[in-house]
Order: C-alpha cells, then sequence, then structure tokens
C-alpha cells in the first residue's frame, strides 16, 4: 500500500512469482502465502503478437475470474490488460490446471461487484484507486470457453 512498498513489490514480486510457480509446476506462487489466489496467464501481446505470460491476483467467482488492472497506482494501465482488449482469448493455469478463457471489461454493477471483492481481499486497492485518480481501473472479467 505504501509507496516505497510498491515500488519494490511492483518490481520484483512477479519475478518470484514467475520462479515458485515454475518450481511448483504452476500449483503455487510466492504472493499465495499472502491470502490471494494467484493465477498464470498469458496472453497475446497487443503490439507483438507473441505470447506474454504473466502472474496475476485473481478474484475466483465461481467459474469466472475478475482481474484488477491497477497496475499498483502507476499512471497506465497494465500490458495485460491491452493485451487481452485486443486479443480476448487467454489461457490460465490454476491451481496446476490450465484452461482457455474468454476476457471482457467489466463496468456498472458487475464491475462494483468485483471491486468490492477486490477491497475485501486486500484494502490497498483503494490506495491504488487514490493514486490513479486520473484514470478508472479496468476490471476484467475472465469466462472459461465452454469445450
Amino acid at each position: 500500500m505504501l509507496r516505497p512498498v510498491t515500488a519494490f513489490v511492483a518490481n520484483k514480486t512477479h519475478l518470484i512469482d514467475n520462479f515458485v510457480f515454475k518450481l511448483t509446476k504452476g500449483k503455487h506462487s510466492f504472493t499465495e502465502y499472502l491470502g490471494w489466489n494467484i493465477i498464470q496467464i498469458t496472453t497475446i501481446g497487443a503490439k507483438t503478437g507473441k505470447p506474454h505470460q504473466i502472474v496475476l491476483v485473481a478474484l475466483i467467482d465461481d467459474k469466472n475470474i475478475g482481474l484488477i488492472a491497477s497496475n499498483f497506482g502507476r499512471k497506465p494501465n497494465p500490458a495485460w490488460y491491452y493485451n487481452l482488449i485486443k486479443n480476448p482469448q487467454c489461457e490460465v493455469q490454476l491451481n496446476g490446471i490450465t484452461k482457455q478463457y474468454i476476457a471482457r471489461e467489466t463496468d456498472g454493477e458487475e464491475y462494483q461487484k468485483y471491486w468490492r471483492m477486490a477491497v475485501e481481499s486486500y484494502a490497498g486497492y483503494e490506495k491504488y484507486k487514490q493514486r490513479a485518480s486520473h484514470r478508472k481501473i479496468p476490471i476484467i472479467v475472465l469466462e472459461p470457453i465452454k469445450d
């Protein structure tokens, strides 16, 4: 939540998470020990067209997954947000299981629902919202693709 801590966490946590995720074959991450649900998502780059993997905090809502594009309250939206807007089909690894999803941006009542879930899981999102007051923090919902 605090700027100096966020500066460190934003630049280092994903590296540690990726390492632990690979080490445990997608079953665990460093960040999950803070009590959050963690996924590894593979998106297609909006500019490059190449696959990109990133570990993110996830809001599990039955079969759907909510993602908060807070970028730790920084100025721009995170790159993965733009990747999902341009190429909504993605792959998610959760608890060692990989599935295909379609992403969509949410708004209105559904947005408020996921925002409440986010703040309940981590109060720091409110601080990120203050820091990012120049933009509305997007929320993406991932829905599983039916096979």
